[in-house]
């Protein structure tokens, strides 16, 4: 029971603050929409607190972005580490996935992925194993970090509209190179008290109900919809939270 919660809780490692996003490709070094930042969660299992986890976003030289996600969680002989990053071209609002990197050690089987994608030519790269696929990407296509920097960039455009999106969905290309939809859902209104402070959030719900696993995540619009908040259960049990305790802005 312990092993599975520790896996989904990072796992879920999506946990989702998002990577850098400019204004436009020629305006890249003068107007990011989201600046760079260091985030810092802690990770709760059953309102103690059981870990960390780490979000940062920086800009490449290159005129690309890096957004990486690294957690840390010990509880009595049990540690789990692991370190996710999306290097991805940001045009517009729109976020395409360029190289992926996922990397997991501790108790139990360790894990490493990487992957290269080339979104224009339909091929991903399996950098391990040296061998390259043909995959019909559909337009909006993210990696397994990606999307959330793309579901962020969408809060952001839909922030002061009337009418608002009731419906997220974003086509994920996973380790194996199959592509799943992951959709999220509006699901209210809420204000926290968290470790960082008193905020104001909108809350967001993703259901599989194979897995019948529920996650709920919650955006602060007064730090350009930062995900402060992860909550996820499986079949009505709680498996782990997250919740911002610092945030430091570039």
């Amino acid at each position: 029971m312990l092993k599975k919660w520790l896996l989904a809780a990072l796992a879920a490692g999506s946990l989702s603050a998002l990577s850098p996003v400019y204004a436009s490709h020629g305006e890249q070094l003068a107007s990011p929409l989201v600046s760079p930042f260091t985030a810092q969660y802690t990770i709760l299992r059953k309102s103690k607190a059981v870990g960390s986890a780490t979000r940062e976003l920086e800009y490449l030289e290159n005129g690309l972005a890096k957004y990486s996600y690294h957690t840390d969680i010990e509880w009595m002989i049990f540690s789990d580490r692991r370190a996710e990053t999306s290097i991805v071209e940001v045009i517009g609002g729109k976020v395409t996935p360029n190289h992926y990197t996922y990397n997991r050690e501790g108790t139990g089987k360790d894990k490493y992925y990487e992957w290269q994608y080339d979104v224009k030519a339909n091929q991903a790269t399996n950098v391990k194993t040296k061998r390259t696929r043909d995959i019909d990407f559909p337009t909006n296509i993210q990696d397994k970090l990606s999307y959330h920097l793309q579901n962020r960039l969408n809060l952001i455009a839909n922030d002061g509209q009337a009418q608002k999106p009731q419906h997220f969905v974003y086509p994920v290309v996973g380790t194996s190179g199959k592509i799943k939809n992951y959709v999220y859902e509006y699901d209210g209104e809420e204000e926290l008290m968290l470790p960082y402070g008193l905020v104001k959030t909108i809350r967001l719900k993703r259901e599989v109900v194979d897995k019948k696993r529920v996650t709920y995540a919650w955006f602060a619009p007064e730090l350009d919809y930062l995900m402060v908040k992860l909550f996820q259960q499986k079949g009505g049990v709680e498996q782990f939270q997250a919740q911002l305790s610092s945030l430091t802005v570039n």
